[in-house]
């Protein structure tokens, strides 16, 4: 088929033919006699034959087009396995905060965070905010990850754990209506007494 394919005008001399298969003459004119016989080449003169079957510019596509379609089915399957997780995730998320005893404990402390080994010498980023808190993530550069916080109904604490040294250190928000805020670690929430202020933050984390 590359043959044919290569061939200018889809004519193929079959001495050459071949010759380059490295077959007896004989043997190529057995094959051009079947496939004259089912219209897929017509003799040209007795050495050439000229190639009248389907286009061969899809050769080969069949097995690809198959490929690609069982690809796209582990895909799909993937994408749905995902959605479950995050389905499960979702509901348990909900169920944890919609119980009225776990609000008052919706917090953690310096020491929860140190204990847990994974974090030890990685930047952790702790982050207290009002409810309906929006947190967007950049596709990250190279050298950077960014992070943008924005609320509509109060200020956004942040808290830089330095795991690795044993203290931390907090940053205010420094969005339109914010409050100053000393260093400390995070508390659990309390009933805000005065109007609902927008905050916002933009972090940025270098590698």
């Amino acid at each position: 088929m590359d043959l044919v394919r290569s061939a200018p005008g889809g004519i193929l001399d079959l001495n050459k033919v071949a010759t380059k298969l490295g077959v007896r003459k004989r043997r190529v004119y057995d094959i051009t006699n079947v496939l004259d016989g089912i219209d897929l080449v017509e003799k040209k003169s007795k050495n050439h034959i000229r190639w009248i079957g389907s286009d061969l510019s899809n050769f080969g596509a069949v097995p690809q087009q198959k490929k690609l379609q069982e690809e796209l089915s582990d895909l799909s399957a993937m994408e749905d396995a995902l959605d479950e997780l995050i389905k499960d995730c979702a509901q348990q998320l909900f169920e944890l905060t919609d119980d009225k005893e776990n609000e008052r404990l919706a917090y953690v402390t310096y020491q929860d965070i140190h204990s847990i080994q994974a974090f030890h010498e990685q930047i952790v980023i702790a982050v207290k905010a009002p409810a309906e808190t929006r947190l967007d993530v950049p596709a990250p550069r190279e050298d950077s990850i960014t992070v943008h916080i924005r609320s509509t109904r109060g200020p956004i604490d942040v808290y830089l754990c330095e795991v690795e040294q044993g203290h931390s250190s907090n940053k205010s928000s420094e969005g339109a209506g914010t409050s100053s805020s000393k260093n400390k670690h995070p508390e659990p929430p309390n009933k805000e007494e005065n109007p609902p202020q927008q905050s916002e933050e933009l972090l940025e984390v270098s590698n």
